[in-house]
């Protein structure tokens, strides 16, 4: 007769033993498995909707398909819930949020994929204008982005957004500054050659495009009076590095693979709302679909960025039509994303399509409205579908804001004209200049090679080790 027969405490130890290792073999699987899939992506696609919370998702969706409808991305095959905290705050702003995508690394508010670093404001230069680099040498240190890591890898890479193209988003897959007011440092760090650049994107950046030309520009005090106080023409700069340079939708249809392409579609600031969009600035579907048309010519593969940075904006002037048209916009341009892809890597066996937010906003869904009730307007009860009313017996909308700067000091009644116009700006709660960002879990969608380990609850720094591991980078 065994030891473990002959002693009962003895073959239940045992048994424990075994079992740990069985179930402890199986855990290290699973977290190797999560942490390090198989090298399969040779293409990763990264978007970013920014500030598109659950709520912003659930109302677009009500907004374009209704309630049991579905939006594009709502129907990749993978989804997680992503913590957006940053370094230093349980609020994230864009900046360490779309850092820690990038970089695997938690990072300080304001700050542009650096660790440990503290931001510091830009100093004036002659002109006014906010450009000096004032960070300091010893201010943090810089880790790898994906971007940079693709470079390496003898990838294709480009940043695609409907911001400035020198914005955070985008800002933190190519640079790494202090603080992300240092629009006129980030603009230099993505020239190639030229003073203040960022050595790791070797010979450059493949495809850029976004606004805010004016960060590329010299200062002239009645025809780019937000120019740069240095007096570098930056676009010249690319030229000469052999860049073909667009500023309208038509010059962007004229280029071909074969030359690296740089797309300002604005003289300043950002592109337009889709709402309001000039002829002259392409749709962000249409500059997906042209990223992937040049980057996709390199055999070795790419990474792309693709940010619909308008959401954010819309969410913070509290105009949720805005914000409802942005996301749709966001929507197809990863449907078109989608479709080309898998007219080159049919059943995404190459590729990685990721879709996320770098952070919640305080907009919320409100009120028992009845299924049907536009979502944009005011909350009728899904009883007799008459108007609902608050303790005081004013009407008010289906979204409404946490805080914001439209909060009366007296309700008065909301009608649907009013709700559904497109300048409406929402009630909030909380009185303040500009609605802020939330700090709830945002969703991650993913397809393609290398999606399965996301799922779950996961840090928003884990992304970047999944997406790293899938691309072999």
């Amino acid at each position: 007769m065994s030891a473990a027969r002959k002693h009962p405490m003895t073959r239940t130890i045992l048994s424990t033993l075994l079992l740990a290792a069985c179930c402890g073999a199986q855990a290290q699987t699973a977290s190797t498995m999560r942490l390090a899939p198989t090298p399969q992506a040779k293409n990763i696609i990264f978007f970013l909707g920014d500030g598109m919370g659950p709520t912003t998702i659930t109302a677009a969706r009500i907004f374009k398909e209704g309630e049991d409808g579905l939006l594009n991305f709502e129907r990749l095959d993978r989804t997680a819930r992503i913590k957006t905290y940053s370094a230093d705050a349980q609020v994230t702003d864009s900046a360490p949020s779309m850092g820690a995508y990038m970089t695997g690394v938690k990072i300080n508010n304001d700050v542009i994929s650096m660790k440990d670093a503290k931001p510091v404001a830009p100093g004036k230069d002659a002109n006014g204008i906010a450009s000096i680099d004032r960070c300091g040498a010893s201010n943090g240190t810089s880790p790898m982005t994906i971007l940079e890591l693709a470079k390496a890898a003898g990838k294709s890479v480009g940043a695609v957004t409907t911001t400035e193209l020198t914005h955070a988003t985008p800002a933190s897959t190519f640079a790494h500054v202090c603080d992300r007011d240092m629009a006129y440092t980030i603009a230099q760090q993505i020239v190639p050659g030229g003073l203040g650049y960022n050595a790791r994107l070797k010979d450059g950046v493949d495809v850029l495009m976004g606004g805010g030309r004016n960060h590329f520009t010299p200062y002239d005090a009645k025809r780019n009076p937000k120019g740069r106080g240095d007096g570098r023409n930056l676009i010249e700069e690319f030229e000469r590095q052999g860049y073909f340079v667009a500023n309208t939708r038509a010059d962007m249809a004229s280029s071909r693979p074969g030359k690296k392409f740089l797309g300002l579609y604005s003289a300043e600031s950002h592109l337009d709302y889709a709402s309001k969009r000039s002829p002259l600035q392409p749709t962000l579907a249409e500059m997906t679909a042209k990223s992937i048309e040049l980057l996709s010519a390199n055999p070795n593969g790419f990474f792309l960025m693709v940010e619909g940075g308008k959401i954010d904006h819309a969410l913070h002037d509290t105009n949720a039509r805005n914000a409802l048209i942005e996301t749709v916009a966001f929507d197809e341009a990863i449907q078109t994303a989608l479709d080309k892809m898998r007219a080159i890597d049919p059943g995404l066996n190459n590729t990685l399509i990721v879709v996320t937010a770098d952070h919640d906003h305080t907009m919320v869904l409100n009120g028992y409205p009845k299924r049907g009730n536009p979502v944009l307007d005011i909350v009728r009860g899904y009883g007799n579908g008459e108007p609902t009313r608050d303790a005081d017996g004013k009407t008010f909308t289906t979204l409404v804001f946490g805080n914001g700067p439209n909060r009366p000091d007296v309700r008065a009644d909301v009608d649907s004209a009013q709700a559904l116009s497109a300048d409406y700006h929402q009630e909030t709660g909380i009185k303040w200049s500009s609605e802020s960002h939330g700090g709830g879990d945002v969703k991650l969608y993913a397809a393609g090679a290398g999606s399965a380990p996301f799922r779950g609850t996961m840090e928003n720094t884990q992304v970047f080790n999944l997406m790293k591991a899938a691309a072999g980078l």
